[in-house]
């Protein structure tokens, strides 16, 4: 997908803000720490196709107004995946502005976890 001049610069303006992590590094996070959370916030359709085994749901459309309901504490660890890296800059930004402080962005999305053969659920899952 061809992304537009407008997005690419709100993008690129999120990302000086906000951690972006590989994939290598996203293992060893999720390895050392039982509590951090893998979260998928593609839409709906996206997810329902495939995602990351573990991880959970939340959609960049309704992160902000579920996030503290599904994870209140603010310094929990949250890596945020959608398609290509560029949606969860922009959901990790949001996050952060929220006052979450342990959020970071997987750099390359679902598409660099397919790539590294990272283990994958399909099918209808609930969120």
């Amino acid at each position: 997908m061809e992304h537009s001049p407008g997005f690419l610069k709100l993008v690129a303006e999120a990302r000086s803000g906000v951690k972006e992590i590989t994939i290598d590094q996203a293992r060893a996070r999720l390895a050392g720490n039982p509590q951090a959370v893998l979260m998928d916030v593609r839409e709906d359709e996206e997810w329902e196709k495939s995602r990351a085994a573990k991880a959970v749901h939340l959609g960049k459309g309704v992160l902000e107004r579920d996030l503290e309901r599904l994870f209140p504490d603010p310094d929990r660890e949250i890596i945020m995946y959608c398609g290509g890296g560029y949606r969860s800059v922009l959901a990790g930004e949001a996050a952060q502005k929220m006052g979450y402080r342990n959020v970071y962005s997987l750099a390359g999305g679902y598409k660099a976890l397919v790539q590294a053969k990272w283990p994958l659920a399909e099918g209808k899952a609930g969120s």
